[in-house]
């Protein structure tokens, strides 16, 4: 069987999307194998940060997001009594040449699945083909695949990417002793509801705090103009210790009853967030997980990416923003190395340090780690003045440390520009 491309596309989620529009927008040839019969939009909000809409706007893909999309214009922090802690502009307000985007997962999905079958034609996603394991030898990798009926499929290409998620089948194969997602202790319960707009109508917030007892809110709008009322879509995400993990699925349904109580007093002047989340249909739950950052992801002719090569706590709005990156990084590592080994060592040399990075400080400094410290100093009593509590300077260092490890400073996306 001779070789069907350069570079074959485990997964057809964000980061194998985006993987594909760079190699094609370099002029490599790949092809995306996805397992389920049919894409469907799944999933509720994400928030896609300025690091990945730069990558997403060299590759003509920012005008179609930002109709699919909300432009956030800044983050709020409050705590459980709706006070305001801290606020700051987001995306373009805040000096950025792009714009922070809050969108459902599946628009993000469809405007990049449509932009693939545009450009590389019809036949570029091959779907009902899931990884079971793959080989490498000194000229090409080879990627086995069985379909829903279990039938038996093998694909080569000069490279093989597993963009195949938080149950990579390459992962297992590199790691197959890795154990266990390491649990934070906290699960999250997320919907997604039509609502009235709140605050600037593009305001993505953080309230509350992760002690027992309390629980956080994360909360953004994510469509605009939904209905005739000029209601929007917004997503919602309550977080809350618990002893036990939920079941590893994005798509699992969660109950209003294990996690309302600890919000059903949060009636604001500016959101009603208890009427918004008994409102909404279709909860899902899933645990606050993530696995220790590996050594390495590339063996021989493969590779991983995005949540396959680094699943991070979803505390910092991070995890499709690296993947994007990811893709950016190796489709530029081949344009200059050529599609083979060197390309992707130099890739792994240059993502497994940053996004290790990344996975430790969603866990122990995220932006919301604001909410923290005032609880913790407050007593979780409201507060009359933030004076003695904690200065605009502090504030401002706990986001801006985030920012600097997740490496989408205005600085610092400015200088990769001029590079």
């Amino acid at each position: 069987m001779s070789k069907e491309c350069d570079v074959l596309v485990i997964g057809a989620g964000i980061g194998g999307l985006t993987l594909a529009l760079a190699l094609h927008d370099a002029g490599i040839s790949c092809r995306v194998y996805e397992a389920v019969p049919e894409l469907r939009p799944l999933g509720v909000g994400i928030n896609v940060l300025p690091h990945a809409t730069r990558v997403l706007g060299r590759l003509g893909l920012n005008e179609r997001l930002g109709e699919a999309s909300i432009a956030t214009k800044e983050a709020a922090f409050f705590n459980r009594h709706g006070q305001l802690i801290y606020r700051e502009p987001a995306g373009i307000p805040a000096g950025y040449a792009t714009p922070q985007f809050s969108i459902h997962r599946g628009d993000l999905q469809s405007v990049l699945l449509d932009a693939v079958r545009e450009r590389l034609g019809a036949h570029a996603v091959v779907l009902d083909h899931k990884c079971t394991g793959a080989s490498s030898s000194d000229d090409e990798a080879t990627v086995h695949f069985v379909d829903s009926k279990e039938n038996t499929y093998t694909a080569k290409a000069s490279v093989a990417v597993a963009c195949d998620g938080l149950h990579s089948a390459l992962r297992k194969q590199f790691y197959p002793n890795e154990g266990m997602p390491r649990y934070s202790g906290v699960n999250m319960w997320r919907g997604a509801v039509h609502w009235k707009p709140f605050l600037s109508g593009a305001t993505m917030v953080r309230a509350g705090a992760l002690v027992p007892g309390v629980g956080k809110m994360v909360i953004y709008p994510i469509r605009d103009n939904v209905d005739a009322q000029g209601r929007q879509l917004v997503n919602w995400v309550a977080e809350i210790n618990a002893p036990q993990p939920a079941r590893r699925d994005w798509n699992g349904a969660g109950r209003l009853e294990d996690f309302f109580p600890a919000f059903a007093d949060w009636h604001f002047d500016w959101l009603d967030v208890a009427g918004m989340i008994e409102a909404t249909s279709g909860i899902l739950q899933f645990p606050m997980v993530d696995q220790d950052p590996l050594p390495r992801w590339t063996f021989g002719r493969l590779t991983l990416l995005g949540d396959a090569a680094h699943p991070m706590v979803p505390r910092g709005s991070n995890g499709a923003g690296q993947a994007i990156v990811d893709a950016d990084v190796l489709s530029r590592r081949f344009a200059e190395l050529g599609v083979g080994p060197q390309a992707l060592l130099a890739y792994d040399k240059e993502r497994v340090k940053a996004t290790g990075d990344v996975v430790l400080t969603n866990r122990n400094a995220p932006p919301d780690k604001i909410l923290q410290v005032v609880h913790e100093r407050t007593n979780g009593q409201p507060f009359s003045s933030l004076a003695g509590i904690i200065d605009d300077a502090e504030l401002q260092s706990i986001t801006a440390s985030y920012k600097q490890v997740a490496g989408y400073t205005v600085a610092g996306l400015e200088a990769a520009e001029r590079m």
